[in-house]
């Protein structure tokens, strides 16, 4: 029997494919999604192309890592409660574990990989986003106005490249959705099971602001260095919209004027952070584990890397409940098809910068983004495979140039 559409809902299962995931995901958030459609809607059809598309769209209007969002929120419809706890810890155990083990010296400088190595997996980046691209243009985007919506929305973001201004392009998305298209009947997507209703929805919204309100007052009576680190790095995980690379200059000014962490040590980790697979919030718990003071080591890295995260659990999860009746509402279905075709326009304008721009810089490196294209569209290779081939002739030609 094939294990292209497993049976097995349970929360191992799902920590398996997001271990493998998190051991195999370079590029970032974009790149990430890119992943996680291949693997849980092409391979293993866990949900639709458009209910994948919908958790995308909901996660995009969140503060907090987007890729991983969408894991949990995977993990929730998959396996309740257990299955989004342990598709957070399959996708971020990897990098999280490989950051704290370079933090306590068993890694040398943040060099984990080598330049080469390194740039391969940059550029095979480039291969996933596009394949992504297409992959869902084809599916969301199959009239002249919902290609015109993403064409709008891409140009957009590439004139106005800011985390916010994503959020107000998903939302002039939903208004024109709204206006341009007629109410489609509720069957047209798949259910977003989730056993949950609307009260413990409203618990984990209500659980997220306490915090966010409490612990800044909580950490400013209490001379306590754990919860200060709670505090900051809660906020970080709150506020920021955009992923990783936006919540880094906020998590700089919260641990190295206070001296928590060294500034070159912040940029070492930095450095080293883009070498491993995974969420760029695990950079936490380097921070967590490189404190000057108790707490440090694996505990300093455990809390910080619960605290930058825990917002991003309890929002998904407070609002899946909502989120499942309104994109059952025929007109947030409407909605929705202009929300859809604006996501693929993000995912389009993000292919160009920083994925294209931050990876081609030479005619070889068009040239290995073609052929890792080509073995993900037309060969059908597993992306891990062309993700380790891609590192291994990034070395290679960086040795023979």
């Amino acid at each position: 029997m094939s294990d292209a559409i497993p049976t097995d809902r349970s929360p191992w299962a799902v920590f398996l494919v997001f271990l493998r995931l998190g051991l195999t995901s370079f590029g970032g958030p974009i790149a990430h999604l890119g992943y996680f459609r291949d693997e849980l809607v092409v391979r293993r059809q866990w949900l639709s192309e458009r209910c994948y598309a919908d958790l995308v769209a909901l996660c995009q209007f969140l503060p907090g890592p987007a890729s991983s969002q969408v894991g949990i929120a995977v993990g929730l419809i998959r396996a309740g409660y257990g299955g989004a706890l342990a598709a957070w810890v399959g996708f971020t155990l990897p990098s999280a574990v490989a950051l704290v083990l370079l933090a306590l010296g068993i890694a040398n400088q943040g060099d984990a990989l080598p330049a080469g190595v390194l740039h391969g997996l940059h550029v095979v980046a480039v291969a996933v986003v596009a394949q992504a691209v297409w992959g869902m243009a084809r599916h969301l985007c199959p009239d002249t106005p919902r290609i015109t919506l993403m064409a709008v929305a891409a140009c957009l973001m590439l004139l106005m490249p800011y985390a916010l201004a994503q959020v107000a392009v998903i939302g002039l998305a939903a208004v024109t959705g709204l206006l341009l298209f007629k109410p489609q009947p509720s069957g047209v997507h798949e259910a977003l099971t989730t056993g949950l209703g609307r009260r413990a929805g409203l618990f984990w919204l209500a659980l997220f602001f306490a915090l966010l309100l409490g612990l800044p007052f909580l950490a400013g009576r209490l001379n306590s260095q754990s919860l200060s680190m709670i505090d900051s790095f809660y906020r970080a995980g709150s506020l920021v919209f955009g992923g990783g690379h936006v919540v880094l200059p906020l998590l700089q000014a919260e641990v190295v004027p206070p001296g928590w962490v060294d500034n070159d040590v912040f940029l070492a980790g930095y450095g080293a952070a883009q070498a491993v697979p995974g969420p760029l919030f695990t950079f936490a718990a380097f921070l967590g584990a490189s404190m000057q003071q108790a707490p440090n080591g694996w505990t300093g890295g455990l809390i910080c890397l619960l605290a930058i995260f825990a917002p991003s659990f309890f929002l998904v999860v407070g609002a899946l409940p909502f989120w499942q009746h309104l994109r059952c509402n025929a007109r947030a279905q409407a909605a929705l098809l202009g929300i859809n075709a604006a996501v693929v326009g993000l995912l389009l304008a993000a292919l160009y910068q920083p994925v294209w721009t931050s990876a081609i810089h030479a005619p070889q490196d068009v040239g290995l983004a073609l052929m890792a294209l080509v073995a993900l569209m037309l060969w059908k290779l597993p992306a891990w495979l062309v993700v380790l081939a891609s590192g291994v002739l990034g070395a290679l030609l960086e040795n023979a140039l």
